[in-house]
């Protein structure tokens, strides 16, 4: 039997990204987020060591856009440089954020690093091992590069690398796009992918891999992040998972229907908060927690939000491992609770209707837009997807501000 032969495959690393969460605000963890991308790609580099791959395979996305930084081309370095006094090879491929950033064209990467062009080529790793590969000249890249591979090399096992969006996905632009038959049919035996952030097995005959991010950036990348170890014997290819995110982002929901007093709620919180930190993949973790259901305090939990936030916040560190990023309440009051004729029922409808007026909602919608106007940017792009975001927006705020002053008064009748 041949000896076995591993490599490491992952993509979309996005070195010094920006996390984006509302627990940056603390500053216990502000630094461990921040370093997150970083602490990655540096375990990354030590499974490759312990497992003492060929080569590690970066499909794309090693930088995040334009952001330049001495410090990072310092860090890549000395990762790059303890596989190569280990004799481990790097073979990396340009994505569309690799494209756009300064350091990858000026940076001088060690020498067992090869960054294929982006008129493609292929290089021999081992006696019947081949790596190819076809890098991003642009940032964009609105047709197919897989006219540019080489022929697969024949009676050997060929790995192709490519950095795309194959038919298109959520929440990404379509870069190189490509069918998974049109992958199947070139002959290959393992497609390392990247650009989806999400991992996913497309094919194991052959493999057409996508890695996902080692490392979420928000509640939106939420879950434990992996990269793929490939163990290679008589030819043969097994793919498993392997840990590699630092910070964990994760959404947890709780229904508080039957919990009768705040002794209780408190109880039943700590002991969910403990639940999802001793489940945790990763080293930290950062949760989303949305309480729902009909409890009989329902005006009483929305009137003290504020507090109940702190009380989850503090829940959250006492576990050493999860700090809170947001605290939603989607509650509703039981339906034995509905009162008619009450001073907060008549208020509950004259809100409602204040609020449908095309009058009130116009001067609200112009508000909320001179405020925008004030904000950075980077803030306004986030809470302006797209053009009805304002009237979104009104409408939520609107919606939220009544439940406000409902809360304050039914808390208070209770």
């Amino acid at each position: 039997m041949a000896a076995l032969q591993k490599i490491l495959h992952t993509a979309d690393i996005h070195l010094d990204s920006p996390l984006r969460s509302l627990a940056l605000r603390d500053e216990t963890l502000r630094d461990k987020v921040q370093a997150a991308t970083r602490t990655a790609f540096a375990q990354l580099v030590d499974t490759a060591l312990s497992e003492q791959v060929l080569a590690v395979l970066i499909a794309g996305d090693l930088f995040d856009g334009r952001a330049r930084s001495a410090r990072t081309a310092a860090f890549l370095t000395a990762q790059l440089d303890r596989l190569r006094r280990a004799d481990i090879r790097v073979f990396y491929i340009k994505g569309n954020h690799d494209a756009e950033n300064p350091i990858t064209g000026a940076l001088e990467l060690p020498d067992n690093v090869h960054v294929f062009d982006a008129r493609g080529g292929r290089v021999q790793l081992a006696g019947d091992l081949w790596v190819h590969g076809v890098s991003f000249a642009r940032p964009e890249a609105p047709d197919s590069l897989l006219p540019r591979f080489s022929e697969p090399v024949a009676g050997a096992v060929n790995i192709a690398m490519l950095h795309t969006s194959l038919a298109g996905a959520a929440g990404h632009d379509t870069y190189a796009p490509c069918s998974l038959a049109d992958l199947s049919g070139m002959g290959f035996d393992y497609w390392a992918l990247g650009h989806i952030h999400k991992r996913k097995v497309h094919s194991r005959d052959p493999w057409v891999v996508m890695p996902g991010i080692p490392q979420g950036r928000d509640i939106g990348e939420a879950g434990p992040k992996s990269a793929s170890l490939l163990t290679i014997a008589d030819g043969r290819i097994d793919v498993a998972q392997v840990p590699t995110s630092v910070v964990e982002f994760t959404s947890a929901s709780l229904d508080i229907s039957d919990i009768q007093n705040d002794d209780a709620l408190r109880a039943t919180l700590r002991r969910h908060v403990q639940h999802l930190a001793d489940t945790l993949a990763s080293n930290a973790g950062v949760v989303r927690l949305t309480l729902t259901g009909r409890p009989p305090r329902h005006w009483h939990i929305l009137r003290d939000r504020d507090i109940w936030t702190e009380t989850v916040a503090a829940m959250a560190q006492d576990s050493g491992r999860l700090w809170l990023d947001k605290l939603l309440l989607q509650i509703d009051a039981p339906d034995s609770a509905a009162q008619s004729g009450t001073a907060t029922t008549e208020l509950t409808k004259l809100m409602h209707e204040i609020a449908t007026e095309p009058a009130f909602h116009a001067a609200a919608c112009a508000e909320i837009e001179e405020l925008l106007g004030d904000l950075p940017a980077s803030v306004r792009s986030v809470l302006l997807t797209d053009q009805d975001a304002v009237e979104v927006l009104t409408e939520t705020l609107s919606s939220s501000g009544a439940r406000q002053v409902l809360a304050r008064l039914r808390g208070a009748e209770g």
